[in-house]
């Protein structure tokens, strides 16, 4: 159920304000496309980092399976080199209650772009 929609005293509706953050992208491979070079970028950095973090940062889109896709995502970077895993953090999502995440830090061969 949504919520009713008040309208302005002259009756004017407005368009409800979508934050970027919250766009949805409903190609998975478009998604892909997008979020890949900031997180590349962000492995190159070497510094310690969650996936919220990056994705706030950067006001990515949501992906299709936000349950699933997201921690896809970042096994493919492992898997492709670029990530190692770096520990455990309180997650910043304001949804997740603070719950654990894994923290992620750039290998040495992403920081050199060889990965």
């Amino acid at each position: 159920m949504t919520a009713p929609v008040q309208p302005r005293l002259d009756g004017v509706v407005d368009a409800p304000k979508v934050p970027a953050a919250r766009r949805r992208v409903e190609d998975y491979e478009t998604w892909l496309d997008e979020v890949w070079p900031k997180f590349v970028a962000a492995a190159e950095s070497g510094r310690v980092f969650t996936c919220f973090e990056i994705a706030d940062a950067h006001k990515l889109p949501e992906p299709p399976d936000p349950a699933h896709h997201w921690g896809r995502l970042m096994t493919l970077l492992k898997d492709e080199g670029y990530i190692k895993t770096a520990g455990w953090a309180c997650s910043d999502r304001p949804t997740s209650h603070h719950s654990g995440v894994r923290t992620w830090r750039g290998t040495r061969a992403a920081s050199r772009r060889v990965a």
